[in-house]
This record gives C-alpha cells, sequence and structure tokens, in this order.
C-alpha cells in the first residue's frame, strides 16, 4: 500500500492530466446607474430590491422604512445584512414588495438586500453566506387537503 494515491495531484501525474483548477474571482454585477438588483422571496412574498452607495435611506414599496414596517423588530431584520457586511449606513435601498404578511416581507427584503449586497461587492459575500443570509428559507404554509378540516386536523370523530 506504500503506492496509494492520496492527493488530487498525484491522480492528475498518475492519469497525465493537468489539474490546476482556478476559480476566477468574482466580478461586481451593477447597472448603468451602479445599482445592484436581486430578488429575495420568503413565505409567499417576492421582494424586489436595488441597492446603490447612499445615506443609508431605505424605501419599501414608496415609503420609507418606519412608515412601512412599524414594527421595531422588522426594522431589526432588514438592518441585518448591513450589520453583518459592515456597511451600515452606506447604501440606499429601493424595494417593491407583494405577497404574504408584514413578517414574510420583512424577510423577503432582508434576503434580496442580502443578495443585492453580495452581487455589487463580492467580498462580502463570506460573511453573508456564514450569516446565512443567502440562503431562501423553504418553509411555506402546507396546503389544505380534501376531506379535513385544516391540512392535517381532521373533523371530530363520533362513535355514536
Amino acid at each position: 500500500m506504500a503506492d496509494q494515491i492520496t492527493t488530487l495531484e498525484e491522480l492528475g501525474a498518475v492519469a497525465g492530466v493537468e489539474t490546476a483548477v482556478e476559480l476566477a474571482p468574482r466580478e461586481p454585477v451593477r447597472d448603468q446607474l451602479g445599482r445592484s438588483y436581486a430578488t429575495g422571496k420568503r413565505k409567499d412574498a417576492v421582494a424586489r430590491v436595488w441597492i446603490k452607495p447612499g445615506s443609508g435611506k431605505v424605501s419599501v414599496n414608496g415609503k420609507e422604512l418606519n412608515v412601512y414596517f412599524a414594527r421595531p423588530v422588522l426594522q431589526m431584520i432588514l438592518r441585518q445584512p448591513f450589520q453583518v457586511a459592515g456597511v451600515e449606513g452606506e447604501f440606499d435601498v429601493y424595494a417593491t414588495v407583494t405577497g404574504g404578511g408584514l413578517s414574510g416581507q420583512a424577510g423577503a427584503v432582508k434576503h434580496g438586500i442580502s443578495k443585492a449586497l453580495q452581487l455589487y461587492d463580492p467580498s462580502l459575500r463570506g460573511a453573508l453566506k456564514a450569516a446565512g443570509f443567502l440562503t431562501r428559507d423553504s418553509r411555506v404554509v402546507e396546503r389544505k387537503k380534501f376531506g379535513r378540516r385544516k391540512a392535517r386536523r381532521s373533523f371530530q370523530f363520533s362513535k355514536r
């Protein structure tokens, strides 16, 4: 077992194949106006998000952040990607969001902001990915089945 292959380079040397695989660094994705666009989703909500360098102004469906999302918890959810990336107050956000309730909409905008930040500056990807902000939360409401009261709840059984 002394001649056992242990690394990818050794395997390439044996097979006569070059194994120097280099990944190209990610390029920023911006439009003509210097904005990055991403779509965020959560539950039934879908958010279209544009970010550009600015003073930290956030507009959701044409309203200010604290008007559209009145609850402080929802405002905190929207600020999380900027805090994790360390760029708080450096980007203006314009978002349009439809579907779902306020909580789902806040999660969708957060997902969209995270994806747009990563597209604007690829060096922020590591921090955002480690925090789990680039992953779409796939949990949705289970559909109601026929012959049942709710998705799983059955009608009350009566023996007599």
